[in-house]
């Protein structure tokens, strides 16, 4: 099997420690401050993380301040629901934007974000 070829330009992604899984209590959120913009860092009743550019598409209204329902957040200032994982608004507003999903990895139970890149 070969190796995949990479771009000269390719760097590998830079992990940074922002917390213990616990530090999010269960369908709530934090947010963590970066030179890309404020992220919310999410945690389902579930257990499930997930972390998002903390701004709703709508109107950019701070989902680390909406309620977590499910694997959705509801924004706080109009009520659209945002889907964790792919950061695309839900029900009648789902194809009416969408806020990115940040790289979120969990190692021994510390949360660790992506700045490198954003999936839009």
């Amino acid at each position: 099997m070969n190796a995949p070829i990479l771009s000269k330009d390719w760097k590998p992604p830079i992990w940074i420690d922002v917390g213990a899984v616990t530090d999010i209590p269960r369908r709530g959120a934090r947010r963590v401050t970066s030179p890309r913009g404020d992220i919310a860092i999410f945690r389902t009743g579930d257990g499930e993380v997930f972390a998002l550019m903390d701004a709703c598409p709508h109107k950019g209204g701070p989902l680390s301040q909406g309620i977590v329902h499910g694997r959705a957040v509801a924004c706080p200032l109009h009520n659209w629901s945002i889907d964790l994982a792919s950061g695309e608004p839900m029900g009648a507003d789902k194809g009416k934007g969408c806020t990115p999903v940040v790289p979120l990895e969990v190692r021994d139970g510390r949360l660790l974000l992506s700045l490198a890149t954003a999936v839009a």
